[in-house]
Parts: structure tokens; C-alpha cells; sequence
């Protein structure tokens, strides 16, 4: 039996200590090696045309040129997929996004302090994102038109109050939330997102987002009241859920207990809540990321009587979520990411003209 290829990583970052800690953390798994490292772009450029890597994994600040500049010269020349090293900073986490705009797959942190330490602590999260970066699928960017206002109800809050969306994604999730947000009209009924990310990278996720799609977009508040013609985006390190209640019927709750499918936030919490009080004025759409988190809450959907999409596996930057929900029975609707959005509305747009009727 032939021996699997092993994952040939080049590790790009001006620091000689974390070049040798990845290193260090690459080699000690069988599966995949080091094959050349580099301290800043130039040479990188050089060390990625001799060795055809899997993977780059590619610091955020580097003399000569800049992890995004370079990121962007690479996809434009020699797509290859990229796991940055980013810091947990404000300005990290803008730059980070940008940098999975641009084509990066996912990233991981850099500590600030007790480095040697704290790089072994990551060392697990560094291997398996490396071995999801190195399967992945490059997205392609995707073009987008007004899309149309939904019909009014003549009920007094009528669809916008009692209809929720509901959405989690991982991997790849940041650019395939924005696309499918690109595609939903101003005025849809409140939207509430889980994308596995962690603290301080929430707010500026939805800040960005806030920028581009025709509805607000904001990070979501304890106790706050759902509002149509918002997106709210579960905060880094808080599980998110809905209950009864406030002025316009919903209310958002969020805490800080125990890991759930090994995140915080966790897709299961908020698609269990929607299941638990929303039943059939639910919609749940599970998009790209690794693992299984959101399979079991959007099987519950489901069964409630909510309305249940799945994004398609040749449109997935990672087929894990979505195919984990599809194997337990959980989607009722399979489609591209370019469409998902139409689908949605066309879904919506169904449930109005009951109302109206």
C-alpha cells in the first residue's frame, strides 16, 4: 500500500523563533513536513516557485513587503493555499480579514508574550487547520446586483417580526457570510450569525460587513431586541441564543458557558434556540466550515418545522459543516453559494404572501 503524500508546507515570518517553533510543530506530525522557510516575501516568492508547497503559512508583518501585498501578488500569479499568522490585535484583525478577502483560507494567532510556550499550546489548532487549509477549495469572488425589497405584509409587523434567519459557518465563513449577506435585500427580516472566530475580531467582522451589504450589520448585544433589516453577529468567546420577548417579539442572549462542538461561539446554540421558539418562522442555513457544529441544532430545526438550507459542496472553501448536516438529514435544500441568498428570499417571499392572504 502506498505511503499517503505528506503536506509540504513553507513557512514565511520574519521572526527565526516562530519560524523554528512551526517548524518545530509542523514536523512532529507524520503527515505533513516543512519543505523550505523564508524570512520575508522576496525570498518566499523564490522558496514557493522551488518547492510547490500544499500550504503557506504566511506572517501578517514582514519587512521588504507586507503579508497582504505578497498574499495578493501570490493569488494573482500562483494560487496556493495560505493559513496566516495573525496577531490578536485590532489593527491584526483588519488586516487578517482583508487577508482572507484577498484569499487566505483561515488563520491562527501569534501570542504576544511567552512565546515559545504558547506557540505548543496552539501546536494541535496549528496542525489541523493546516491539514483543512491544504484540502481546501480557492474561492472564487463573486459579483452582485441590488437585490429586490421584499413584499410587505399588511399585518402590523407581519413578516419582518415574525420570521428569523438563522446562519453558522467556520472556514471560510467570513467572505461566504458576506456573499450571501451581498445577496439579501435591506429590508429582510433579522438575520443572526455565528462564524467561529475569536474575541476582538468579531466587532471588526462586522464593522466590514457593516460597509458593503445593503443591510446593517452589527455585533450582537445581550438583551438586545432583534430588528428586521439587521444582521447581528455573535460576539468572539459568547455563545448566542434567541428567546421570547421586547418590543419587536425576540430578544438575543448571550453567555459564556462550556465549549460546544469545541467553540465559543457555537453554531448549536442559536439553531437549538430557533428550533425551541421560532418552529416554522425559522429559516437555518449551515455554509462552509470544518467539523459538525450546527448539524444536530439544524436537524432540530428541521423537525420544528423551520425551513433548512445547506451550501453545496463545489461552492464550499471547506465541505465539513454542511456535509455533516446533509448525513443526519438535517438540510432540506442544497445549493451554490451564488444562489443561496435568492433562495432565501424566494423562501421568505412565500411565507409574506401567506401573511398576506
Amino acid at each position: 500500500m502506498t505511503a499517503r503524500k505528506k503536506i509540504r508546507v513553507v513557512v514565511v515570518d520574519d521572526s527565526a523563533l516562530i519560524r523554528n517553533l512551526l517548524t518545530s510543530i509542523i514536523n512532529e506530525a507524520p503527515d505533513m513536513e516543512v519543505v523550505a522557510t523564508a524570512s520575508d516575501p522576496i525570498i518566499a516568492r523564490e522558496r514557493i516557485r522551488e518547492t510547490n508547497p500544499d500550504v503557506v503559512t504566511l506572517d501578517v508583518e514582514m519587512p521588504r513587503m507586507d503579508g497582504v501585498e505578497f498574499l495578493r501578488r501570490l493569488m494573482r500569479l500562483k494560487p496556493t493555499p495560505v493559513l496566516m499568522i495573525s496577531s490578536l490585535t485590532e489593527s491584526g484583525s483588519e488586516t487578517t480579514l482583508t487577508a482572507l478577502e484577498i484569499g487566505a483560507v483561515d488563520f491562527v494567532h501569534k501570542p504576544s508574550d511567552d512565546v515559545t510556550r504558547r506557540m505548543q499550546e496552539y501546536a494541535e489548532e496549528i496542525r489541523e487547520k493546516l491539514r483543512v487549509v491544504a484540502e481546501a477549495r480557492l474561492r472564487q469572488p463573486m459579483r452582485f446586483k441590488q437585490p429586490p425589497p421584499l413584499p410587505s405584509s399588511r399585518s402590523a409587523t407581519g413578516l419582518k417580526k415574525n420570521m428569523l434567519v438563522f446562519v453558522g459557518a467556520s472556514t471560510g465563513g467570513t467572505e461566504a457570510i458576506k456573499d450571501f449577506l451581498m445577496g439579501m435585500p435591506a429590508d429582510s427580516p433579522p438575520i443572526l450569525i455565528v462564524q467561529h472566530m475569536p474575541e476582538h475580531f468579531t466587532f471588526t467582522f462586522a464593522g466590514r460587513l457593516n460597509s458593503l451589504c445593503p443591510m446593517q450589520v452589527k455585533e450582537a448585544e445581550d438583551g438586545e431586541p432583534v430588528k428586521a433589516g439587521v444582521a447581528y453577529i455573535a460576539p468572539g468567546s459568547s455563545h448566542m441564543r434567541v428567546r421570547p420577548g421586547g418590543p419587536t417579539g425576540y430578544l438575543i442572549i448571550l453567555d459564556q458557558g462550556e465549549l460546544v462542538n469545541r467553540h465559543r461561539p457555537a453554531v448549536d446554540p442559536l439553531f437549538d434556540s430557533a428550533a425551541q421558539y421560532l418552529r416554522k418562522n425559522a429559516i437555518g442555513v449551515i455554509l462552509t466550515g470544518m467539523g459538525k457544529d450546527g448539524s444536530e441544532g439544524l436537524l432540530r430545526m428541521r423537525n420544528a418545522g423551520a425551513t433548512t438550507f445547506g451550501q453545496d459542496e463545489a461552492s464550499c472553501v471547506v465541505y465539513g459543516m454542511p456535509r455533516e448536516a446533509a448525513k443526519v438529514g438535517a438540510v432540506m435544500h442544497v445549493h451554490p453559494l451564488s444562489k443561496l441568498a435568492a433562495k432565501v428570499v424566494e423562501c421568505l417571499q412565500s411565507h409574506a404572501e401567506r401573511a398576506i392572504t
